[in-house]
C-alpha cells in the first residue's frame, strides 16, 4: 500500500498506545482504532515526517476538559460507527510516518489508511483544547518511534 504523508485532521487507523499502557512498559497497542493527526513535522536533520497523533475512543471522559466529542455526522461521513465517541486531547503518539503501527481500514478498497478528514472548525476545537491541557499540565506524550 502506497503511503502518502497524511494532512493535518487526517483520521488515520492507528495501533494507538495509551499513555498508561506505556508506563507500565507496554511497547504494542491493546487494539487499533481511529486517530486524528493533529501535527504534522518535517525533521531538519533527515527530512523524515513526525505525526502527532490523539485517540478517538467510546470512553466518556471523567473531565469533560480531557476530550472533544466526535459528531455523528463526522462519525458517518468518516464511516465509523455510530456509538458516542470523543477525541482525547490529555495525550498523544508520537511517530514518524508511516511507521509499523499504521493499520490499513478493514473492507476499504483502494486500501487506505486514513478514514478522512475532520472539518475545519472541529479540529481547531481539539488543538485548543490539547493546547489548554498540556497548559494545565496534564498532557501525556508517548513516543512511539525515533
Amino acid at each position: 500500500m502506497n503511503l502518502p504523508p497524511p494532512k493535518r485532521g487526517d483520521v488515520i487507523r492507528y495501533a494507538y498506545l495509551w499513555a498508561d499502557e506505556y508506563r507500565r512498559g507496554r511497547e504494542e497497542a491493546s487494539k487499533d482504532r481511529p486517530a486524528i493527526v493533529l501535527a504534522i513535522a518535517v525533521r531538519q536533520s533527515d527530512g523524515q515526517i513526525q505525526i502527532l497523533a490523539l485517540a478517538i475512543t467510546h470512553t466518556p471522559p471523567k473531565d469533560p476538559l480531557d476530550a472533544v466529542p466526535l459528531p455523528q455526522a463526522v462519525k458517518r461521513r468518516l464511516g465509523l460507527d455510530q456509538e458516542q465517541s470523543w477525541i482525547v486531547t490529555t495525550e498523544a503518539n508520537a511517530f514518524i510516518w508511516p511507521g509499523p503501527d499504521l493499520r490499513p481500514i478493514p473492507d476499504r478498497d483502494p486500501p487506505s489508511v486514513i478514514y478522512g478528514r475532520l472539518p475545519d472548525k472541529l479540529l481547531q476545537a481539539v488543538a485548543h483544547s490539547y493546547l489548554q491541557n498540556r497548559q494545565r499540565q496534564i498532557s501525556s506524550m508517548v513516543p512511539r518511534t525515533s
